[in-house]
């Protein structure tokens, strides 16, 4: 029986969530805050972790690096709302296995939950840790292909892989979190004469800066503290073929040296060795951030990056390339429905109009996720906008904390909403309203200011409702017949 530990701050959720896996089978224990959850890996032993990212004592991405670092091959779920959205794709991108967000579903969280346990090279099938099996298993998967559709852009991006593909030349990927990154990578190792050889790929903001020499390098028995065998690191299992660094601004700067070195001399040293072996293998990296403005700030070697340089590739975020949504959506409907076992064919054409105008702040990533939970909502053969999260319908009016980016003509919603007329708080008198104002026109102010209370107190609860109804002053159910009245996806 596979053990599961939660980890949240909201005991409804933890009720909820060790009620619904235990009868799935699973031995679930539970805990409120992260210094808790911390002893239990040791006493509990789990097999899966989810976690709420927002906790008392601490937050999610730096209690995902505790468990990391103490347990390396151990899947890690986020949980969390669309407020911390893109912060919950970075966390994904440390190493977490997925994210999940509220209002959760019973049904995908029982689907995350089987493929986080049942992925390939889970802790169970990798062998002692450092050994080439455990190594490959934090190395992320090598089953990622890139989708080309027949858009512009989509074309012009597999022109680029087309050209440098058959050459040796060094590539580095720049693209937002969840564009495809590593898509690209694998696309133009499978396009080159390396084909038949390795694809080996390492997330350098998911390694902590003391391992990080290690895993690129691999080590000696006895080398350094906790060295207790011989490991092999990623250029070895690399050779003849190629190595991905995704994130390459996160290597620490004096890995960044031993790398300069290895690509000019081709040859390298595990850690604690002084054996010299040749390397034949392609680089490909990848980044979130221009490296020649890491390099004038101090965090990137500058000759490391004009060594890498030698020819470099754009991925464009989802918001920027229109036309490639809904293939890709289609593509991800497909492959879920397959999983599921479901008939669904298409999408409603209002969820194709919210599709095309919502800015995918998390990117493919994110519009898969969506796809998974929409496919599970539907009861019938479309996608409709019911099975559409309510965060996205209503994005315009969220505040996400994120950048600024480039202008989106926001959707408005197709579903009107008639709510209660009852304020929220009873005992608070309503402002004279102006003499040339219809009664009308003051029940629909009097509407959109209630609306506007109700998402702004979601989203500082990171769409915990039963804290947002304590912000609201009123009771938990009261805000659900609200939310049920206002027609709300989701509810």
């Amino acid at each position: 029986m596979s053990k599961i530990l939660i980890i949240d701050d909201d005991q409804d959720i933890l009720a909820l969530l060790k009620r619904f896996l235990t009868k799935n089978g699973y031995e679930v224990e539970t805990t409120h805050n992260g210094a808790t959850g911390e002893k239990l890996l040791d006493s509990f032993e789990p097999d899966l972790v989810m976690c709420d990212y927002r906790l008392d004592d601490m937050d999610g991405a730096t209690l995902l690096a505790k468990i990391k670092e103490r347990k390396p091959d151990l899947p890690v779920i986020i949980i969390t709302g669309y407020s911390d959205l893109r912060t919950a794709v970075k966390v994904v991108r440390l190493g977490a296995f997925d994210y999940v967000t509220k209002p959760l579903i019973p049904d995908e969280i029982l689907l995350n939950v089987k493929q986080a346990l049942n992925r390939e090279g889970s802790a169970a099938s990798t062998g002692t840790p450092g050994s080439p099996a455990a190594s490959r298993a934090r190395s992320k998967p090598q089953n990622v292909s890139y989708l080309f559709s027949h858009s512009m852009q989509s074309r012009h991006l597999e022109q680029q892989i087309n050209l440098v593909a058959p050459t040796d030349y060094s590539v580095i990927i720049y693209g937002e979190s969840g564009a495809g990154k590593e898509g690209v990578a694998k696309a133009i190792h499978d396009r080159s004469n390396r084909s038949h050889k390795p694809f080996i790929a390492m997330d350098c903001g998911a390694i902590s800066k003391e391992l990080a020499g290690s895993e690129l390098f691999g080590h000696e028995k006895g080398s350094f503290t906790g060295a207790l065998n011989q490991k092999v690191g990623h250029f070895e299992m690399a050779e003849g073929g190629t190595l991905f660094l995704d994130e390459i601004g996160n290597l620490p700067y004096e890995v960044q040296l031993l790398l300069l070195r290895v690509l000019q001399e081709k040859v390298m040293r595990r850690i604690g060795g002084t054996k010299e072996m040749k390397v034949d293998v392609r680089i490909i990296v990848a980044s979130n951030e221009k490296l020649l403005e890491g390099s004038r700030s101090g965090k990137f070697r500058e000759d490391l990056y004009h060594r890498l340089n030698e020819f470099h590739i754009d991925v464009l975020p989802l918001r920027q390339r229109k036309e490639d949504i809904m293939f890709f959506a289609e593509h991800f409907l497909r492959d879920t429905a397959a999983e599921l076992g479901r008939a669904i064919t298409g999408f409603d054409q209002d969820v194709v109009e919210v599709f095309l105008n919502y800015p995918w702040p998390g990117n493919v990533r994110e519009l898969k996720n969506v796809i998974k939970r929409a496919a599970l909502l539907s009861t019938r053969g479309t996608v409709d906008i019911k099975s559409i999260p309510f965060e996205i319908l209503n994005h315009s009016r969220i505040d996400f904390g994120q950048e600024e980016r480039e202008p989106v003509v926001h959707y408005q919603p197709v579903q009107s909403y008639t709510p209660d007329p009852t304020p929220l708080h009873q005992e608070a008198p309503m402002a004279e309203p102006a003499k040339d104002l219809s009664k009308s026109a003051m029940k629909k102010a009097a509407l959109e200011a209630e609306y506007e209370m109700i998402m702004n107190a979601l989203t500082k609860s990171n769409f915990n409702r039963s804290k947002a109804a304590v912000l609201l002053g009123i009771d938990r159910k009261t805000l659900y017949n609200k939310m049920k009245q206002m027609k709300m996806a989701g509810e």
